[in-house]
């Protein structure tokens, strides 16, 4: 066995150091498989608590480390990125420690102090209390209320972990001042919300190769909405009404595709007359395509903006979703910009419901609700929205209609079916 190193100098916290270390050495090839579930049990938790008062004497270790300016000879810029460099820690995790470090040092905050150095709390914990304490409206509560909602939150840290404290925090003011509650709460909402605005950021990538990659953020309300808007898009129970009954068996809670999917469907169904103006027109996406690929060809199609897609997915974007087709001719002019009635009105829906009954493929027995309203001569090709040229499909047999793998064919009492082209 190695044997003990001395300690560095005869400092009581470079001695207690020391002796840790030759503590550990002595048990680093113990196995504890002889461990019990009681004992295994208890000795976790007593190395959390021992943990933590370990914490405690690190934090005030980098405190001190800070005021004698550790890192300055070596020129680094702060001691928290000399410690990050020479004990391969982040710098974040440095920086963020050192500057709970200091907040402990002042001496505002010694009853989280004593509480992490005698292991009651965690360092999460007690970042999370400080941070709280520290944000307190310096208007409405004054010190003697600011120590009531320090003992407050070091109490419930015995109960709750980091962040159910977190979210207890965010209603402190409700404790240490009840009657300043209202006023405080309004206050912080609106910094955050002012906070979150000036934050939002929204970053896309075009790969190359047909997908587009972004990152965003936006405020957490705006956030809830979305996120409640995709899920009733991707909700199980709504995709199996639309895909099948089979769609996603056992599947409870979307995933990350299913959400993808559902945010391109969101995407494609945002009314278009909701959107803003510019220069007189609505935002829209606007399609060029050559005639012969409106009617059935091969040759992509292009955005305004610039991308491609196939003529299949842009034949079935012009009849469902906020696009308008530009159809040119032989020699690239444009025969035909969309009209402004696209998509049919609720009017056209309601009649389309009581005449169609549902689905009109036939063998088909989707009802109303659940399906898109067609158009029997595409808009692509010029044809009107109306309720005598138009017809209820369900998704999959409306995506027929526009797949060119497919014959339309139309039979007597209003139905149609579909064939595979040979």
């Amino acid at each position: 066995m190695e044997a003990p190193r001395p300690p560095r100098s005869g400092h009581p916290v470079a001695v207690a150091v020391a002796c840790v270390r030759e503590a550990l050495d002595g048990v680093a090839g113990s196995s504890v498989l002889a461990l019990g579930e009681v004992e295994a049990g208890a000795a976790l938790l007593d190395l959390d608590v021992e943990m933590a008062r370990l914490q405690e004497l690190r934090l005030r270790v980098a405190a001190q480390a800070h005021a004698v300016e550790v890192g300055d000879a070596e020129g680094a810029t702060s001691t928290a990125s000399w410690w990050a460099h020479h004990s391969r820690l982040t710098r974040p995790e440095t920086h963020r420690l050192m500057r709970l470090a200091r907040a402990l040092d002042t001496g505002d905050h010694d009853l989280v102090r004593e509480a992490l150095a005698a292991g009651r709390i965690h360092v999460d914990q007690a970042q999370v209390i400080v941070d709280a304490v520290d944000d307190l409206p310096a208007d409405l509560v004054d010190e003697t209320t600011r120590a009531r909602a320090e003992e407050f939150l070091v109490e419930q840290a015995g109960e709750h972990d980091a962040i159910t404290l977190r979210r207890l925090a965010k209603r402190l003011v409700e404790v240490a001042a009840p009657e300043q509650a209202d006023a405080a709460e309004a206050a912080r909402l609106e910094r955050e919300e002012a906070a979150a605005r000036a934050a939002a950021r929204l970053t896309m990538s075009d790969d190359g190769h047909g997908k587009t990659h972004g990152r965003f953020t936006i405020p957490t309300h705006h956030a809830a909405m979305l996120r409640a808007a995709l899920l009733a898009i991707a909700a199980p129970k709504h995709q199996q009404a639309v895909n099948g009954a089979g769609t996603m068996a056992g599947e409870r809670r979307p995933g990350p595709e299913r959400l993808g999917h559902a945010f391109c469907d969101y995407l494609e169904r945002y009314p278009t007359d909701r959107l803003p103006e510019a220069g007189g027109v609505a935002a829209t996406i606007v399609v060029t395509m050559p005639l012969e690929s409106l009617l059935g060809g091969l040759r992509a199609a292009h955005l305004h903006t610039g991308e491609t897609i196939s003529a299949t997915e842009a034949r079935r974007l012009a009849c469902e979703a906020g696009l308008v087709p530009a159809v040119l001719d032989g020699q690239g002019r444009p025969l035909d910009v969309g009209r402004r009635r696209r998509l049919h009105t609720k009017t056209h829906r309601i009649a389309l419901a009581i005449r169609d009954g549902g689905c009109t493929a036939e063998g088909c027995d989707w009802p109303p609700g659940l399906c898109h309203a067609h158009h029997d001569l595409p808009w692509s090709q010029g044809g009107g929205t109306s309720v005598d040229g138009g017809r209820l499909l369900c998704p999959r047999h409306h995506a027929r209609a526009h797949d060119p793998g497919y014959e339309t064919k139309h039979l007597s009492g209003g139905k149609v079916a579909f064939h595979r082209r040979c």
